[in-house]
């Protein structure tokens, strides 16, 4: 037996068209089905740096925290100046100069 090729003109080729069509829509209903998710998933990423940055600056702070806890359990100088100026007094012989921030509504 011999295979004869039966020329189908145009509908070949229209075929195959279809057939690309179908495969770049297909592709197409993919991206557009995944576009939401990337971009939640860009917005989670975005806050999870921005958390990170948060977590660093309060880990920053803990960390002066306890670095000035430490300073005012080991050295009684340290205590006794932040008493003095928190409760504004001095020693005998000192002057206190305070400056106060302007009253932004006096003008």
């Amino acid at each position: 037996m011999h295979e004869e090729e039966v020329d189908l003109g145009i509908w070949d080729k229209l075929l195959k068209a279809v057939v690309c069509l179908l495969i770049v829509a297909a592709l197409m209903a993919v991206a557009v089905w995944y576009l939401p998710l990337i971009r939640q998933n860009e917005r989670m990423r975005q806050e999870i740096l921005r958390m990170d940055a948060q977590v660093q600056h309060e880990e920053d702070g803990l960390r002066q925290q306890k670095l000035a806890v430490e300073v005012l359990r080991t050295d009684p100088l340290s205590v006794e100046r932040q008493v003095r100026e928190r409760l504004g007094l001095a020693r005998a012989g000192e002057t206190v100069f305070r400056f106060e921030e302007p009253d932004p509504e006096r003008r």
